[in-house]
């Protein structure tokens, strides 16, 4: 029989040939772990749909951190859950709010930790929606100030970045105004550029007791049938000044990945959101599949596609991973 003069099969025979040749890599340093912050003294609730998960309050924070960054994860983007809501979400700005204390709390227990908030109001309203309302709509330009001031409010607490998500119309723009009136210049926003309305979300709304109590999401967030509309959505933000662009869900959407990777140079992250990790974890505990080499090439596959920044719950279970080899 004769053979092509190109054999793949002979750069596969072993590790070594394998490891030389590998075209994407997955370190602890690509990750980001999200916290979920609550009110309250010695608390390490599991989120029942989302197992390994757990919601903690501040004063158990600085030992999750260094459990973190002595697995090589140094980067966590936090969640609040307030003691109260209200109609226009002003915990999310509160000086003594959850996120500004988590915030204070991580910067002067471990200050080398980059701290990383997420920017919206979902969690904060009693409505459950990601901005004001106005006539049973969320109004876009009235939430804009919000977004801003609670931005602003992370900054002064210590944030070593901020992530808006709650897809409003020029919020990018407001709150690199914000930052830079008042001095912080070198504030980067990951902006949720292309964050869609998507069904995978579930898990998520029950740890940050956010899910809307009238109506859904889809007046602001992006239709999941729709690839031209992301470039827009990325072009906006790329013009008010974001500095990385994350694509929301992570593993549905992968085209949306490559596609943005091939037309910005700036990073590009993405989530690898609670109904995705939930499907792995609820799979590995029926035994159907391995659910450490089912994580690893999930998230090796987020960055095939090109994300250099993945936000991930299995971030410190894929660190332990990884260390094994």
């Amino acid at each position: 029989m004769i053979f092509p003069e190109y054999r793949p099969r002979r750069m596969r025979q072993n590790e070594i040939f394998r490891s030389l040749i590998r075209e994407t890599t997955l370190s602890a340093d690509h990750l980001i772990y999200p916290l979920f912050v609550q009110h309250g003294k010695n608390i390490n609730d599991e989120i029942s749909s989302m197992p390994g998960v757990f919601r903690i309050s501040v004063d158990r924070l600085a030992a999750e951190a260094k459990e973190c960054m002595e697995l090589g994860v140094n980067n966590v983007i936090l969640f609040g859950l307030p003691e109260k809501k209200d109609a226009v979400g002003s915990g999310a700005h509160a000086k003594d709010g959850i996120i500004q204390r988590a915030i204070r709390e991580l910067k002067n227990k471990t200050p080398e930790l980059n701290v990383i908030t997420d920017v919206c109001l979902c969690e904060y309203t009693d409505h459950g929606h990601c901005g004001i309302i106005i006539d049973q709509q969320v109004d876009n330009d009235s939430t804009l100030e919000v977004l801003a001031k609670t931005a602003l409010s992370h900054a002064e607490a210590g944030a070593d970045m901020v992530a808006p998500s709650d897809m409003m119309d020029g919020r990018v723009a407001e709150i690199r105004g914000a930052l830079d009136e008042n001095n912080f210049h070198n504030i980067p926003i990951m902006s949720y550029a292309v964050k869609y309305a998507s069904s995978f979300y579930g898990p998520f709304r029950d740890a940050a007791d956010g899910a809307p109590q009238f109506g859904d999401r889809r007046g602001y967030q992006m239709d999941p049938a729709n690839v031209r509309e992301a470039f827009r959505e990325a072009d906006l933000d790329v013009e008010e000044g974001a500095d990385i662009l994350m694509v929301k869900p992570a593993v549905a959407y992968l085209d949306i990945i490559a596609k943005l990777r091939e037309e910005y140079d700036l990073p590009i992250a993405a989530y690898h959101v609670s109904g995705e990790y939930a499907m792995i974890k609820a799979a590995a505990e029926k035994g159907w599949i391995d659910g450490d080499k089912v994580m690893y090439e999930t998230l090796l596959s987020i960055r095939r596609a090109g994300a250099d920044i993945i936000l991930t719950y299995f971030a410190k279970e894929a660190a332990r991973y990884l260390r094994k080899g």
